[in-house]
């Protein structure tokens, strides 16, 4: 089984930057897509940023230019640097790989 904890988040100010960290447990297959989605209060979840291996990477378009994704083999950890924040970027932040879930770090951007 696999277990996800991420980390990382915490209250930034519009215009900053935030690094949020998803350590992976178990049996990790580098073949399959590790990715980020958020989901802030009262709306739908929504995808944020994949990664396949550390090369191919996607992001939606209300984050691209803004956020990278990135991921460690050596410690199955998937990283999302965020820069340019902006108080709609404020939601729970969660990591998913192989049909597991994290339990979410959360992401508070205001002044």
């Amino acid at each position: 089984q696999v277990q996800l904890v991420e980390s990382g988040g915490g209250l930034v100010q519009p215009g900053g930057s935030l690094t949020v960290s998803c350590t992976a447990s178990g049996t990790i297959f580098r073949r399959y897509a590790m990715a980020w989605h958020r989901q802030a209060p009262g709306k739908q979840r929504e995808s944020v940023a994949s990664i396949i291996s550390c090369t191919y990477t996607n992001y939606a378009d209300y984050v691209k230019g803004r956020f990278t994704i990135s991921r460690a083999h050596a410690n199955n950890t998937v990283y999302l640097q965020m820069t340019s924040l902006k108080p709609e970027d404020t939601a729970v932040y969660y990591c998913t790989t192989q049909g597991t879930w994290g339990q979410g770090t959360q992401v508070t951007v205001s002044s």
